[in-house]
């Protein structure tokens, strides 16, 4: 059965769809199935939504290209002044094909060996959140023996029950004082601080209610300079579901980031990862149905 027999099924198919029936048919026609469809004028709204939410000057928006790495949608965020957000060094590269500049990327990772880290510093990526002390043992030392000739802008992905979860993701802050040692020693600084909720976390108020404690934590870094509001913004993927409110979001960090910079006399930069939130609504599935079956206890 095709798409246009579908639709005399279920005639609610057409209007579930962003194109037309006829559209869908001829893209499996020509593609086959299954097929992924994305709408770059969704997408482009989505971009806009999210970053006109955020109002704090120093606002960097990254997308977590782990949840799509296709590179045409990736030059979509790239053009529109977007950085990119990498969890291996393969994201890294999709994204410097995509045209991004290595400056624009931030890589999270865990587990990386002397061959990773050297990749991606020879690609020029500036900027690193650490998972482990033995992870920042190993950068220092691929970054000696590289020589290169840019100074790495060095976060911890942070790991502290009460504010994150049970996760076994980042350092503890009961770790930071060896920590910069450590980055000492290889004559580095620790300048970030990144939190990551978890995945597809749709409730609001799972991120504004840590924003006081993050930015406590953050002043336990002397050289703090970045705040990387991390990834797991969700997607309500069945509409009777909550979506997560970026404009309240946007308040709220604004608000205390503007009050913290008062006190410090100088300004935090915030990174915002944004990610499936972003993605999601405007990629469409189109499958071939080759058969039905109907059964009164399943419709």
């Amino acid at each position: 059965m095709n798409i246009t027999e579908a639709k005399t099924i279920n005639p609610k198919l057409s209007q579930k769809l962003p194109f037309s029936t006829d559209l869908a048919k001829k893209l499996l026609d020509i593609y086959g199935s299954p097929l992924y469809v994305y709408n770059a004028d969704i997408l482009q709204d989505t971009i806009n939504h999210i970053g006109g939410a955020v109002n704090y000057p120093k606002t960097r928006f990254k997308f977590a290209s782990v949840t799509n790495g296709n590179i045409a949608l990736l030059k979509i965020f790239q053009q529109a002044n977007w950085g990119l957000h990498a969890n291996t060094p393969g994201d890294a590269f999709l994204g410097l094909k995509a045209g991004f500049h290595p400056q624009q990327i931030v890589y999270s990772g865990s587990n990386l060996n002397h061959r990773e880290f050297q990749l991606l510093l020879n690609w020029g990526i500036t900027t690193y959140n650490l998972d482990s002390l033995d992870q920042l043992q190993l950068f220092g030392e691929v970054f000696q023996q590289l020589k290169i000739d840019f100074l790495p802008k060095l976060g911890f992905r942070l790991n502290l029950p009460e504010i994150n979860g049970d996760s076994r993701i980042g350092v503890n802050p009961q770790e930071f004082p060896e920590a910069i040692k450590i980055a000492a020693s290889a004559g580095l600084k620790i300048t970030g601080l990144h939190f990551y909720r978890g995945t597809g976390t749709n409730a609001t108020s799972s991120f504004t209610q840590v924003i006081k404690p993050l930015l406590a934590i953050g002043q336990q870094l002397p050289d703090w300079q970045y705040l990387d509001f991390g990834g797991g913004f969700g997607y309500p993927y069945q509409h009777q579901k909550s979506a997560f409110d970026w404009h309240f979001f946007g308040q709220q960090i604004t608000a205390e980031l503007t009050q913290l910079n008062r006190e410090l006399n100088r300004e935090i930069d915030l990174i915002i990862e944004p990610g499936r939130s972003a993605i999601a609504s405007c990629g469409t599935l189109l499958t071939q149905v080759v058969s039905t079956k109907w059964q009164p206890q399943n419709r």
